[in-house]
Parts: structure tokens; C-alpha cells; sequence
């Protein structure tokens, strides 16, 4: 009986052989852009610890990628003894990491990685490195079913694409940034005065313009006759899609549904970041920047960009796209969705912890306001029991800020004034207020800090 969910299949196997031709054809032109650069590089001491030409090792790397694609092309006939598969070990090893603490402690320490190594990646050979290596995970990947449907479903392949350029825009920021700073700290001009040359509209804007219509055009019309459109079934209430998933552009927000009660993530917090964006130029006392790349001038105002941007948005996306599966279940990349998986939770909010299981003499449960009781002793005894979140959320909010300005943030008090600091140090709590949840909820299990389901107040 034939296998209804192969790994390999003759046509995976002779679609992946274009891939590394493809890739062997890149790095062809990279040898050669090698060779005419004369780099060499210098071998580990187990190697000779001698200086070989750069080109050398990419025209070798090359040749290996022409032998694999030969090998799809020819032993595609036969894909159950196929070789060149993604093994199991890696698989569990990667499936392991989908745990919603693992991916945001990588997430935030790749980040790390990124900014604290910028000089060496911005470096070509470094950024073709890890393009070579991020291509040839995808193709290896492949060979896994599960993988196949998750990244193959229509409305997912923009979404890897999209990885791509904004990863490729992240370098190129970083590149821009990393040569103004040297320049800067060379007295030399920044690489906007020196390549600084002005166009005509027209022919020259124009044409390129034209020429970016056309190709658009050609790749919009090769994709949609390539790709089935996603459409489903009509909407029906008896029969919802599992997982029933926002457009991507939203699924930041719907993860943060999981953390928060839709007032909360769905109105308080979008309204506060657009409004954030509309009072950044107003908030802002740094001058430096305007107009060129750089990093060092601007560390704290990218750093914060590009952490709201990247770990809690963009990571956010993959994570509801890739990972979330089934009644919102996480999922690895290689693991097949099934509906019947579950995952006991035992969620409690503070007040639980703290009446039941922090104040043992409390056996009585949780405080509850007499029968008969009226409406404001109901509410006197809801502040009660809610008194440890309420206090919590007004140090964070009314506290926390005062104790940052008088540390940390002391120089950023004095050149912005009060208003304009209090607004910049609440949209930073707010901002942060998303990873603090996400920890206590997996950490602890917490639902909410305050809870007040009697008037729909929960946070």
C-alpha cells in the first residue's frame, strides 16, 4: 500500500535538482566575482593554516551544488531510496524548539546576535554565507511532507518571501549604517554626500519606474497561473476553518489576543501605536540621522524600532503562520497538524495565586461579597480581591516611569520635559507590556493580572 503522505516524490525530487542548478549557477557568478576581487582567506591550523584564494573555495562549493542537482535530476525515478533528505534526528531536534518559550528566547537572542555582529554580516562573503545556508535549509526542508504543506499553501508563500526581503533589507540598513559610522569616526564624508548625484525625472526615474511596472507585472501573472488561488468554501457557522487564522498582516495581533482580552489587543494597544507613530517626530530630541544611515548616533531609537519590529512583530507573523496549527496548538515545522492534539493548560490569574494559594489562612476561597449585598460593596469587595494586580498595573504604569526618569532614562527626562517623557516612557511600557505577558503566561501559567470579568476588565 502506497505511502498517502510520501516525503519524496519523483517530481519533488527534479523541482529541488532546479533549486541547487540555480544555486550552483549563483555561486558560479560569485567565484567569479571572487576571482577578480583577489581575496584570499586564511584556513584553520587543522587545514595547514595557509592562505587559499576566496574564489577557490566558492568555485569548490559550487561543484558540489552542480554534483547534488545532478543526482536529483537523475535518481528522481526512485525517491524511496532517494538519500539526500532532511534527517530525523534534525527534525526532532528543530520540532523540539517549537515551544512558544524557545522561539521567543531565540528570536530575542538572534536579534541580539544581528545587532551585536553587524560589522561582520554586513561583510559580502559573510551575507552570501548565510543566504547559501537559509537556501539550502528551505531545499532540504522540502523533502519533509509536513514542511511541504505548510510552506506551499498559497497564502503562505508570499510570507516566505517575505522573510527573505526583509531580511535582505535588514542587511542592507546595517551595511549603510555600519559604513557612515566608520566614515564618521574617519572624518571622512558619509556615503550619502559622496554618492549624491542628481537625476532627471525624466528619462530617468521614469524609465525605471517603467522598467520595475513590467517585471512586477510578469511576476504577479507566472504567480497567479503557478499558484492556485486560496480560495475556500463559502463561510458557513456549522463549519469553521481549524485553525481559523487573520490575514498575516494580523496575526501579530491575534497572537496577542492569546495574552490579552480583544479590548486590550484588539483597541487599546493598536490605537497607542498609531498614535505613537504620529507623536514620534514630536518626541524626538535627537537630530542626528536625519537624512543618512547610522547606528551609533541613533543606538536607542533603533534598538527599540527595531526590536518592536522585529522580535514582536515579524516573529510574531512566523509564529501564527508557521507554528500555529490546529485549535491554536503549536506546532513544529515538520509535525503534522492533527486536530486531536491537546495541551492541558491550567491558566489562574494573580488573584487565584494569591487568595488561594500565597495567603494560606484564606480557606475560605477566593473574597465574595454578602447575598443581598449592594452594588457597592459588590464593587469595594471586587477591589479587594483585585487590590495585588491593581497595584501592579499602577506602579507599572504611574511608577515605573518616575523611577526611570530619575535612572536610566535621567538625560532623557531633562532634554524632553515632563509631557514629552511621559508619553515616550508609557508607549515604551506599552511595548514591552506584550514579551512581560508572554513570559508570565508561559512561565506561570498566568491568565491575568487583574480580573474583573463582572465589568468585561481584565488585563
Amino acid at each position: 500500500m502506497s505511502n498517502p503522505y510520501p516525503d519524496l516524490t519523483p517530481s519533488v525530487i527534479f523541482g529541488l535538482g532546479w533549486i541547487y542548478m540555480i544555486l550552483f549557477l549563483l555561486n558560479i557568478g560569485w567565484t567569479v566575482r571572487s576571482y577578480k576581487s583577489k581575496q584570499h582567506v586564511r584556513l584553520p591550523a587543522l587545514l595547514g593554516g595557509m592562505d587559499v584564494p576566496t574564489a577557490g573555495l566558492w568555485a569548490l562549493y559550487a561543484v558540489m551544488l552542480g554534483i547534488v542537482a545532478v543526482a536529483h535530476f537523475t535518481g528522481s525515478n526512485r525517491p524511496e531510496s532517494f538519500l539526500l533528505r532532511m534527517p530525523l534526528g534534525a527534525k526532532m531536534a528543530i520540532d523540539s524548539l517549537a515551544n512558544p518559550v524557545k522561539y521567543f528566547t531565540l528570536s530575542v537572542v538572534l536579534f541580539v546576535a544581528v545587532v551585536y555582529y553587524r560589522k561582520q554580516l554586513v561583510k559580502p562573503h559573510v551575507a552570501w554565507t548565510l543566504l547559501n545556508l537559509s537556501l539550502i535549509f528551505m531545499a532540504v526542508s522540502l523533502t519533509d511532507w509536513d514542511f511541504r504543506q505548510i510552506v506551499g499553501k498559497p497564502d503562505n508563500v508570499p510570507i516566505v518571501a517575505m522573510l527573505f526581503i526583509v531580511a535582505f533589507f535588514t542587511w542592507l540598513y546595517f551595511k549603510r549604517a555600519v559604513d557612515n559610522d566608520e566614515r564618521i569616526a574617519a572624518g571622512r564624508p558619509l556615503y550619502e554626500q559622496e554618492d549624491n548625484e542628481k537625476v532627471l525625472v525624466w528619462p530617468d526615474l521614469v524609465y525605471t519606474e517603467l522598467i520595475c511596472m513590467v517585471v512586477l507585472t510578469a511576476v504577479l501573472v507566472v504567480w497567479g497561473i503557478l499558484l492556485q488561488a486560496p480560495l475556500e468554501e463559502p463561510a458557513s457557522s456549522v463549519k469553521t476553518p481549524n485553525p481559523s487564522k487573520a490575514p498575516w498582516y494580523f496575526l501579530g495581533l491575534q497572537e496577542m489576543l492569546v495574552y490579552y482580552d480583544p479590548w486590550l489587543a484588539g483597541v487599546v494597544f493598536p490605537s497607542i501605536i498609531l498614535v505613537g507613530l504620529m507623536a514620534l517626530p514630536y518626541i524626538d530630541f535627537n537630530k542626528k540621522g536625519n537624512g543618512y544611515y547610522t547606528f551609533n548616533e541613533r543606538k536607542f531609537a533603533i534598538l527599540t524600532f527595531m526590536f518592536g519590529f522585529l522580535p514582536l512583530w515579524v516573529a510574531m507573523i512566523i509564529l501564527g503562520t508557521f507554528l500555529r496549527g490546529p485549535n491554536w496548538n503549536f506546532f513544529g515545522i515538520y509535525e503534522y497538524w492533527d486536530v486531536h492534539k491537546l495541551e492541558a493548560l491550567n491558566n489562574v490569574n494573580l488573584s487565584e495565586l494569591f487568595w488561594l494559594k500565597w495567603v494560606p489562612s484564606s480557606a475560605q476561597g477566593l473574597p465574595v461579597a454578602p447575598a443581598g449585598a449592594d452594588e457597592g460593596t459588590k464593587f469595594l469587595v471586587i477591589l479587594y480581591r483585585e487590590w495585588l494586580g491593581l497595584v501592579l498595573t499602577i506602579v507599572y504604569v504611574a511608577v515605573l516611569p518616575g523611577i526611570l526618569a530619575a535612572t536610566i532614562f535621567r538625560n532623557f527626562f531633562y532634554r524632553m520635559g515632563f509631557i514629552r517623557y511621559m508619553v515616550f516612557s508609557n508607549l515604551l511600557l506599552m511595548m514591552a507590556a506584550l514579551p512581560i505577558k508572554m513570559v508570565l503566561r508561559w512561565a506561570f501559567n498566568l491568565k491575568y493580572i487583574v480580573a474583573i470579568p463582572e465589568y468585561f476588565f481584565n488585563i
